[in-house]
């Protein structure tokens, strides 16, 4: 912990993280040498593809997996924790694995469905200053952790062939709009997208419609990327109606 004096007597004791941020935003602010900023940037590509490398070798070997998003700051009890564990039992035994952030929440619901119904459970984990720890649901062969979010995010998308998002924060609506992106500009193939809880959803939704799609922003087709549902049987059904379309068996 470090202190900060602010006038007369006043001290504010600033925590670990906090002070880490602070230094951060010093930092861009330093004189340094181009020496020292080249040579710690440079370096930083080692760290990224050693990630990539090391996901890229596990992720390679999971088979047919949908990822499930979604706050990582749901208790056991609430309603989209429960949720979250049935739809994925019931989407574990279509056939699939079921990715998650492999952090507590949702994520833990997601990854405790998986384990429940006998599937391969995979967690991503990101290494934050708070609220990320793994989840006990997670296959020990199947955990990584990550320091990068956009290496994170490449494995989340690269390695799934279906998106359940369930109600969340920032994290959430990052992710959700990584996948809708990289459908609608064509960079992945269209894989179904679930919207859990249009109660939830609706005021983003209504967003969609009113605002960017009048302003011409997004087209009428990028409506129908996503499925809004409110049951895990809908959301469950949604997904196998989709590989049925194309007959595909997903157990191999």
């Amino acid at each position: 912990m470090s202190k900060i004096k602010r006038g007369k007597g006043l001290t504010k004791v600033i925590s670990g993280p906090e002070t880490e941020i602070d230094q951060r935003v010093q930092y861009h602010f330093q004189e340094k040498t181009w020496d020292e900023t080249i040579t710690k940037d440079s370096w930083m590509v080692f760290k990224v593809m050693a990630e990539f490398v090391d996901g890229y070798e596990k992720m390679a070997k999971i088979g047919p997996c949908v990822s499930i998003f979604g706050s990582a700051r749901v208790k056991e009890g609430d309603p989209s924790y429960e949720m979250a564990v049935e739809i994925a039992e019931k989407i574990t035994r279509l056939g699939f694995g079921i990715i998650t952030g492999g952090g507590p929440g949702i994520m833990e619901a997601g990854n405790r469905g998986a384990r429940q119904a006998g599937g391969k459970s995979i967690g991503l984990n990101i290494d934050l200053p708070f609220e990320q720890h793994f989840n006990p649901y997670i296959d020990k062969h199947y955990s990584m952790d990550y320091n990068y979010f956009f290496v994170r995010k490449v494995m989340f998308v690269k390695y799934s062939q279906g998106f359940v998002v369930m109600p969340g924060g920032f994290g959430t609506l990052d992710e959700l709009s990584e996948a809708i992106t990289l459908i609608q500009t064509l960079k992945i193939a269209r894989f179904p997208i679930v919207l859990v809880g249009s109660k939830f959803w609706n005021g983003l939704l209504d967003w969609f419609k009113n605002t960017l799609l009048e302003e011409g922003m997004i087209s009428e087709e990028d409506l129908k990327l996503y499925r809004v549902v409110d049951t895990a049987d809908e959301a469950v059904a949604h997904i196998k109606a989709f590989y049925d379309k194309y007959s595909i068996n997903v157990n191999f």
